[in-house]
C-alpha cells in the first residue's frame, strides 16, 4: 500500500507556482491577486480561509480577505460580488461554502465571473468542463486529477466508481475521469444514496473516489483488492483523548481499507491540500488569462 501524501504533494505545487510569480514578476508582470469572501464566522470556514490566506503569502500572491456579517443580505452580498467582478487589481475570487440560510448560494456562484472563478463553480466553467474545453477545473477534483498525475496512477481503461453526486466533487470528478484525457478515459460509473447495489458496485472499482459526506462508511469489504482509494470526505468527531477535543476522520475506515488499498489517501492530509493547490493553480491562470487579454 502506497500512502497518498496530499499535504507534501500540494507543497511541490506550490513551490513550483512560487517559481512562475518570481519570473512573472520578474518580467514585470502583475502579481496574481485572489480574494477570499468569508461570511459570518463558521469555525471551518474560518480555518479554510485562513489556510488559503497562508498558501498566498507562501508562493507570492497578493491576497484580500472580505469579511462580511451573517446577518448581511442576499443583495448586498450579491453587490460586493459584482464590485470584485470588476476590480482590475482581483484575478479571481471564491466566496466560501456554506453561507447562512437566508442566502441562495446557487445565485452567488452564478454571479461571480466565470473568468474570476477560480474554485470552477460556475455552470459556464463546468459546461466547457464537460465539453472538455479549456477552463477553470473545480478545486476539489482538479487536486485529486494532479495526486493521480504525481503519483502515476494508471486510469486508462480502469473502473472508477465515485461515491457521492455534489456539484462540489462527485458530479464534476466523474465527468473529468471519462474524458480522453490523462488522467481521465476511465468507465465511470457515478453512485448515490439512491443507488441499490452500492456494495456491489464498489467492489468492482478499481478506481473509488468517495465524497459521500458520511464519516467512515466505506469498510473493507466495500474495497476489492489493490483499488486506488480516493477519500473526499472530512468530518469532526468528539475525542477526549485529543488535545483539540476532537478528531476528523473520513468517508472511508481508513485502517481496515488500508490493507487492501494499492493507493490511499489519508484524511487529513490527502485531497484538502489539494484543493487549495489548486485554487492557487486556478489564480494564476487567470493572471495570466488577463496578460494575454
Amino acid at each position: 500500500m502506497i500512502l497518498i501524501d496530499g499535504k507534501k504533494t500540494s507543497l511541490e505545487v506550490q513551490d513550483e507556482i512560487a517559481e512562475e510569480v518570481k519570473y512573472l514578476q520578474g518580467k514585470g508582470k502583475k502579481t496574481p491577486h485572489l480574494a477570499a469572501v468569508l461570511v459570518g464566522s463558521n469555525g471551518a470556514s474560518i480555518t479554510y480561509v485562513n489556510a488559503k490566506v497562508k498558501a498566498c503569502e507562501r508562493v507570492g500572491f497578493e491576497s484580500s480577505l472580505v469579511r462580511l456579517p451573517d446577518t448581511i443580505s442576499e443583495e448586498e452580498l450579491l453587490n460586493k460580488i459584482s464590485k470584485l467582478n470588476n476590480d482590475p487589481e482581483i484575478d479571481g475570487f471564491i466566496v466560501q461554502l456554506p453561507l447562512p440560510d437566508h442566502i441562495n448560494p446557487k445565485k452567488v456562484t452564478q454571479a461571480i465571473s466565470p473568468n474570476k472563478d477560480v474554485d470552477g463553480f460556475h455552470p459556464e466553467n463546468i459546461g466547457k468542463v464537460a465539453l472538455n474545453l479549456p477552463s477553470f477545473l473545480p478545486a476539489t477534483p482538479y487536486g485529486i486529477l494532479q495526486l493521480f498525475e504525481r503519483y502515476n496512477i494508471e486510469t486508462a481503461g480502469k473502473h472508477c466508481v465515485v461515491v457521492g453526486r455534489s456539484n462540489i466533487v462527485g458530479a464534476p470528478i466523474s465527468i473529468m475521469m471519462g474524458r480522453n484525457a490523462y488522467p481521465g478515459n476511465s468507465t465511470v460509473t457515478l453512485t448515490h444514496s439512491r443507488t441499490n447495489n452500492l456494495k456491489e458496485l464498489c467492489q468492482q472499482a478499481d478506481i473509488l473516489i468517495v465524497a459521500l459526506g458520511k464519516q467512515e462508511f466505506i469498510t473493507a469489504d466495500y474495497v476489492k483488492e489493490d483499488a486506488v482509494v480516493i477519500d473526499v470526505g472530512i468530518t469532526r468527531i468528539n475525542d477526549k483523548t485529543k488535545k483539540k477535543g476532537y478528531r476528523l476522520v473520513g468517508d472511508v475506515k481508513f485502517d481496515e481499507v488500508a490493507e487492501k488499498a494499492s493507493f490511499i489517501t489519508p484524511v487529513p492530509g490527502g485531497v484538502g491540500p489539494m484543493t487549495i493547490a489548486s485554487l492557487l493553480k486556478n489564480t494564476l491562470l487567470a493572471s495570466k488569462n488577463k496578460i494575454k487579454g
